[in-house]
């Protein structure tokens, strides 16, 4: 599936960033610029289901992982997944072959919460959320980021998140083969310690932003990217 670009910056290096679900492209409305500041020539997905990407049936990993490599430029000098972004990327590395990769709180052990009932499943409900209840959920976000997550559940499809709840209990952690950032949210929902100290023990760089919530890069833009430091 080609999917929907946004790109900032025209530098000699590529930076290719994956957002999470029910988000899109413009997420990185702040890291976009940033990394073109550093010489980068950036390039945004829109996942399938997402934004102004084609839309499916269902939404198997693989089809996010093989979507993303036929949209972006190959081997690029950095990958960055959020999230969903994350799992993708995860699926996606050995193939991409990214310079170094970057895995911001990512979803790459999906859990079962209390009564059976798979994470993903509940994310549907959050289609119509207003301004207001995106606000009351993300109390660190500014106005213009809940501007954004208003615009971005319009174009979000929620089967994307009931797709995912086929793949809960499996294990997508990559391998490290390229230099391999994991940053974490404080505290995490996806990366519990014990993960985090697994993936210290499989060669993963493992940093937690302190007080970050899940979307890192959204509520502490600048501790985002000073934990990105050495691989940006």
């Amino acid at each position: 599936m080609q999917l929907h670009t946004r790109e900032w910056g025209t530098g000699d290096k590529v930076a290719v960033l994956i957002h999470g679900i029910m988000a899109g492209s413009e997420c990185w409305w702040r890291v976009g610029p940033a990394l073109a500041e550093r010489g980068y020539r950036v390039v945004a997905v829109d996942l399938p289901g997402h934004g102004a990407s084609p839309r499916a049936e269902s939404y198997p990993v693989e089809l996010m992982a093989s979507s993303v490599l036929e949209s972006v430029p190959s081997s690029p000098a950095l990958a960055i997944g959020h999230s969903l972004g994350g799992l993708t990327l995860a699926a996606a590395v050995d193939r991409l072959a990214p310079g170094r990769a970057v895995y911001s709180d990512p979803a790459f052990r999906l859990s079962v919460l209390e009564g059976g009932v798979a994470m993903t499943d509940g994310f549907a409900a959050a289609k119509d959320w207003t301004a207001e209840q995106i606000a009351a959920m993300h109390p660190g976000f500014s106005a213009e980021e809940v501007a954004v997550e208003v615009e971005m559940l319009k174009g979000w499809d929620p089967q994307t998140a009931l797709s995912l709840s086929k793949i809960v209990g499996t294990d997508f952690t990559p391998s490290t083969a390229v230099p391999s950032l994991v940053q974490i949210a404080d505290p995490s929902f996806l990366v519990a310690p014990a993960f985090a100290e697994e993936l210290k023990e499989r060669g993963f760089e493992v940093r937690v932003v302190k007080g970050a919530e899940h979307t890192i890069h959204r509520h502490l833009f600048e501790d985002f990217l000073s934990g990105l430091n050495g691989y940006i």
